[in-house]
């Protein structure tokens, strides 16, 4: 499949670009660059060949699951110091939805 320049014109209408004469032929030319590209990749058989997350068979390294943080009531208990109000370790806050 291939443009035309009035095709582009078109859509550059539908759009509401205005495009001139010189960007409507540079256009068109882009345009059916990646209409090529489109009828390319459509064209190669896939019959057989399932989806995939990724191109490459990869596994993420995951990190150890091991403790890093120290004492958090000490810490939760600093950053309430400064909070408006709070109860029973939680912040309190305004109602907003009735």
């Amino acid at each position: 499949m291939s443009l035309t320049l009035e095709q582009v014109r078109r859509v550059a209408h539908l759009a509401r670009i205005e495009i001139s004469d010189v960007e409507t032929h540079r256009t068109l030319g882009h345009l059916n660059e990646i209409f090529g590209l489109i009828e390319e990749m459509q064209a190669v058989d896939t019959q057989g060949i399932g989806p995939m997350a990724h191109a490459q068979d990869v596994a993420q390294r995951l990190r150890a699951d091991r403790v890093t943080e120290s004492d958090q009531l000490a810490q939760r208990a600093a950053f309430q110091a400064i909070a408006p109000e709070t109860e029973g370790g939680l912040y309190l806050v305004p109602k907003v939805i009735e």
